[in-house]
């Protein structure tokens, strides 16, 4: 009979910085020597009210993580290094995770996270908080902010990471969502993400069913090609490139510059269903990136609904070879074109890695 791992292991707790371990004025992450030991005393106070924690005690630790910023300033070297964190633990049998970080890029660390762990057992909760955990109304002392959502999105994430159901999840104000689904709506509001839960790939790669060997083999893999992705995202390029009204020839011009960056991938953020200004100068410009190994990929502004080709504004895009992106969130396509180019060297087999997936992802936002 085939022997299954089961989520036993230990609950790694990641604190990456953000508003969650803000302090004073301006509001600022506090160091990891300050921060740390107030988190652990909340922590055990936490998982001492758990039903039976006399008898089945909650293993849990805090793993240790230098990447500890404002989540503004993470880049996907930082990235990297979270992967290659979670990675190493999980080589000392972790299979649950809790990641603290801001709000900011949360969305696109969430989704990266999906993509770098598809097709395994690995659970991993990414929260923050729109309120810092300690007050800084007060000054002589480290004091927790009652009206900070902090402690609840805490401990939603513990439940959810002890439960263990494989998959990278992001949960915000009692809420929970695949991770490739969510993005950010407000910059202050407590209900600051939405997301949902009718997502296709990376989601829907996850398995509980992984047998021990499946899951040495699928580990082993992914530390065999540790240092190469690590390197490979170090240097990894995604350029951006939001839309206002404008004439073919400047958005062509734009392109231009941009490709002169030498990108791996431009996303292009386009007005409703995807839709582009047309020009001669602009396909040209599409067709110089595919000649020079840059995927271009086409996304809206609409912050729901998703791209189609229903309207010729939009659909001649495919004859300059630019991938089509259905209803992914702009940080999920971000962690996509990020993995891959982090994964294969051949713009070529991006690309066919790219439509492969596609067809198995339906998010509708």
């Amino acid at each position: 009979m085939k022997s299954t791992t089961h989520f036993s292991s230990p609950i790694g707790i990641i604190y990456a910085g953000g508003t969650f371990g803000s302090y004073g004025q301006p509001l600022a992450s506090l160091h990891s020597d300050t921060f740390l030991p107030l988190l652990t005393k909340i922590l055990d106070s936490h998982f001492a009210s758990y039903p039976n924690h006399a008898e089945q005690p909650v293993d849990w630790q805090i793993l240790p993580n230098t990447v500890v910023k404002d989540s503004s300033q993470l880049t996907p070297a930082d990235f990297a290094e979270f992967y290659q964190l979670i990675v190493t633990a999980m080589q000392s049998g972790l299979r649950q995770f809790v990641l603290i970080t801001g709000t900011d890029t949360l969305s696109y660390l969430a989704a990266f996270l999906a993509e770098a762990f598809a097709s395994s057992n690995t659970c991993i909760i990414v929260t923050g908080a729109m309120q810092p955990l300690l007050d800084s109304s007060v000054l002589t002392d480290y004091v927790v902010n009652p009206n900070s959502d902090a402690t609840q999105n805490l401990f939603d994430a513990c439940k959810l990471a002890r439960h263990g159901e494989a998959g990278v999840r992001v949960t915000f104000s009692g809420e929970n969502w695949p991770a490739q689904t969510v993005q950010k709506i407000h910059s202050h509001d407590m209900l600051a993400f939405v997301g949902h839960h009718r997502a296709g790939y990376p989601a829907n790669s996850y398995t509980d069913k992984m047998t021990t060997t499946q899951h040495a083999h699928w580990l082993a893999d992914k530390v065999e090609a540790l240092s190469m992705v690590q390197q490979a995202l170090a240097q990894a390029k995604i350029a951006t490139l939001y839309l206002t009204p404008m004439s073919g020839e400047q958005l062509a011009l734009q392109l231009q510059v941009l490709l002169a960056t030498q990108p791996d991938a431009i996303i292009i953020l386009g007005f409703g269903a995807g839709n582009v200004p047309e020009s001669t100068d602009v396909k040209q410009q599409l067709k110089q990136a595919k000649a020079q190994g840059c995927l271009v990929a086409i996304s809206t502004q609409s912050a729901y609904g998703g791209v189609s080709a229903s309207y010729q504004a939009g659909a001649w895009l495919t004859e300059c070879d630019v991938l089509t992106t259905g209803r992914l969130t702009v940080p999920a396509i971000f962690a996509r074109l990020l993995w891959l180019t982090a994964n294969y060297e051949a713009p070529s087999r991006r690309r066919q890695r790219w439509n492969h997936v596609l067809k198995d992802t339906y998010t509708v936002a």
